[in-house]
């Protein structure tokens, strides 16, 4: 991007214009430049241009509506951030300005330099990621398009091969969706604590009085949890990369399994929600096993986090392991939201949301991930689960010595 960033203010009223110039020109950095255009078709002209960096729109021109406007130049694959000025605060038209692609909604008269210096910013800035989230989404359509040629091509050639060659495409397809499923996925996933995060911190710096300490830990918490399903999202990626490629070491070795898992259930305890408690209980009068620890703080650390994630406040969450003479087993109790019957066959499928869950933050991937690193272990896991009255997964591995 050049180095001055071009603004179009489309505003039917030139007082309107004259304010806000008046609030760029206290903009601490002077790398603006604003435009104006009185009306509907003017702005939709300028904007089909594109020789802009952002544009403010106000939401009453004329007869006609800025939500329009904006609703047409984001069908017509506009690029640059639409932002909507309005002269009254409306819930309403703030969603909807969200929903038809707006980058922020604005109060006439209710905003500073400051902030509307901000919003422009943060409005590039993601309007930025975006374009560069569609650039990978491309460039991995045509890496894909490109090897699926390349496969067809072999067919033609290696005729004797065809059922191998087969084969080979039908993965090929199953990486395709995997990849519009992941790219899918990844731009809400992530966008989600980004956006919390972003807000939290804008807000952090209006309170500055001892009195505001409440809304700064409030804030600083929303912060903490975002980066948290950021790390979580992250961990499941590079999980399943890894289960892909088959190069996950396994370096079993001997240790404690009841200090490992009460290290293990302080660990997530920072994530708990109000009133929720975490019980772990040991039968058996062994407590060494041998195995890979990082393996087992992964499955058990997806197990117990889901617990967490999909009961309610103030419900139990148990841990319970057991040690006998030919396997060691674990299990994970909840008291929560249960797995619908007619979804349970799909559980331990990548990607797969049951339906009573497709509101609560998650990849779809950490059961997929659970099972197979089970099944790497020579294990067996199985469930239980009734609708609202929680979920119980059993884990049998057989035992190794060293």
């Amino acid at each position: 991007m050049h180095d001055t960033i071009k603004v179009l203010l489309i505003d039917d009223d030139e007082e309107d214009y004259l304010i806000t110039r008046d609030i760029f020109s206290e903009f601490p950095a002077k790398k603006y430049s604003l435009q104006w255009v009185s009306s509907y078709a003017q702005g939709k002209e300028q904007i089909s241009k594109q020789a802009h960096d952002v544009y403010l729109v106000d939401y009453r021109l004329g007869a006609e509506s800025g939500l329009e406007l904006i609703e047409k130049a984001v069908q017509n694959g506009i690029t640059a951030p639409l932002i909507l000025l309005t002269g009254q605060g409306d819930i309403e038209i703030d969603e909807k300005a969200m929903r038809i692609g707006a980058a922020d909604y604005l109060v006439k008269g209710k905003f500073n330099p400051h902030q509307l210096e901000r919003s422009i910013r943060y409005a590039i800035k993601d309007a930025q990621n975006i374009a560069e989230i569609k650039n990978l989404n491309a460039e991995l359509e045509n890496r894909v398009e490109e090897r699926t040629r390349e496969l067809a091509e072999a067919i033609q050639e290696l005729a004797q091969s065809k059922s191998e060659l087969l084969k080979a495409l039908e993965k090929e397809k199953e990486l395709n969706e995997m990849k519009s499923r992941f790219v899918t996925m990844a731009s809400h996933e992530f966008r989600t604590p980004l956006s919390t995060i972003l807000s939290s911190a804008s807000l952090i710096d209006r309170y500055k009085t001892e009195e505001d300490d409440s809304k700064r830990q409030k804030h600083i918490t929303r912060i903490k949890g975002s980066v948290q399903n950021l790390i979580e999202i992250l961990d499941s990626f590079l999980s399943l990369s890894k289960l892909e490629e088959g190069k996950v070491p396994y370096a079993p070795a001997e240790f404690d399994l009841k200090d490992f898992s009460e290290k293990l259930l302080e660990e997530v305890s920072s994530i708990t929600k109000e009133g929720q408690k975490l019980i772990y209980e040991h039968q058996g009068n062994e407590k060494a096993i041998f195995e890979d620890r990082q393996i087992m703080h992964t499955i058990l650390i997806n197990l117990v986090s889901n617990s967490i994630k999909y009961s309610p406040e103030g419900k139990n969450i148990y841990l319970r392991t057991y040690i006998d003479g030919e396997k060691n087993a674990f299990e994970v109790q909840d008291e929560g939201i249960g797995i619908p019957l007619t979804e349970q066959k799909h559980l331990f499928e990548r990607f797969f949301r049951a339906k009573n869950a497709i509101n609560i933050q998650g990849t779809g991937l950490g059961l997929n991930i659970v099972k197979r690193y089970v099944d790497m272990l020579g294990g067996n896991i199985s469930f239980t689960s009734n609708i609202n009255s929680g979920t119980t997964f059993t884990i049998s591995l057989p035992k190794h010595s060293d």
